[in-house]
């Protein structure tokens, strides 16, 4: 997730509970109560399928990842609960894995203030960013007429949240987010995509440490996310983890422009003043080769260059098998 630069700035004990069946078993919620305590990227690789709208996810799929790295275009300037049931999953077998203490390690308490500016500010100035990005829906269609228990990552104020309620009647839905003052905006736009309020539910944690089940997702969604997260790398595999057997992960990230490029040096000298103006955010990972080689059984991925994203340029986009 992110608030772009704008290109003007240059000139104890742990307590489970028992299972109850609901739209949200697979939940886990741990509670400590212990108080005592490279090269250049080319411009085209061609082997991948004709799009990432359509999902290859199977039991025959090829276990080669395969990247398509496309097109550029000029850039302009932009600026950038209730009581749920919950039971012990073999995911967080020590308190290091606690999904509570993990949050508390990796995005320390803001103070509500800014919180509460970020997620304004997230409501409001993505608006040109969401329109632009077409391909969302293309994506979000390997989903249609499949009951599926989704889980988004860095959920924020809910963007994605109308592409499951017309993909599927029957969807469950799970948004983590790092950042408790964004979930008012997530259940305004989950109300406002005719999502049931009782197949939506929020929770504040972080992607290095998901509260849910082994095998018990049908898809991951992540968009804008692994730019800002601590750890990439344990991010994808709690990814894997969560996934059922064939289970899709889609994603759109921004990511580090060709190595020699005028855009990368720019990236570069922004990045550290980045990081701090929009809460971690990274403008130089190769987040896109990081996802080829995390294992999954099949990656299908494209590029594109948004006039609305300014530095925060390619994206990289498509769908990962588990």
């Amino acid at each position: 997730m992110f608030l772009g630069i704008s290109s003007s700035f240059l000139s104890s004990p742990l307590i489970q509970t028992s299972h109850t069946s609901t739209p949200f078993h697979h939940l886990n919620i741990k509670l400590n109560l212990n108080l005592s305590r490279r090269n250049s990227t080319p411009k085209s690789i061609q082997n991948i399928t004709n799009s990432p709208s359509t999902s290859s996810c199977s039991s025959s799929s090829s276990s080669s990842n395969k990247i398509c790295l496309c097109g550029r275009r000029a850039f302009l300037a932009t600026i950038s609960t209730a009581l749920i049931p919950i039971r012990y999953s073999n995911g967080f077998d020590s308190l290091s894995d606690d999904p509570m203490a993990v949050l508390n390690r990796v995005h320390p308490p803001r103070p509500d203030w800014y919180e509460e500016f970020y997620a304004t500010a997230m409501d409001t100035t993505m608006k040109s960013y969401e329109t632009e990005v077409r391909y969302k829906s293309q994506l979000f269609a390997n989903l249609t007429g499949k009951p599926a228990n989704i889980l988004e990552i860095g959920i924020g104020t809910g963007p994605n949240l109308k592409y499951y309620a017309s993909a599927t009647s029957d969807a469950n839905v799970i948004g983590v987010d790092p950042n408790k003052k964004m979930e008012k905006y997530a259940q305004a736009a989950a109300e406002a995509s005719g999502l049931p309020q009782k197949n939506f539910k929020f929770i504040h944690a972080v992607a290095e440490a998901l509260p849910v089940s082994d095998a018990s997702m049908d898809a991951v969604v992540g968009t804008l996310v692994l730019c800002s997260v601590k750890d990439v790398n344990k991010t994808l595999q709690e990814i894997k983890r969560v996934l059922k057997p064939g289970g899709l992960y889609i994603f759109v990230e921004h990511v580090a422009a060709k190595d020699g490029s005028l855009l990368k040096v720019m990236q570069s000298f922004l990045d550290p003043l980045q990081q701090v103006v929009a809460d971690g955010c990274h403008l130089t990972r190769e987040t896109g080769e990081t996802i080829s080689k995390a294992g999954f059984s099949n990656v299908d991925m494209k590029t594109a260059f948004l006039s609305s994203a300014s530095l925060i340029n390619p994206h990289a986009y498509g769908i990962a098998c588990k």
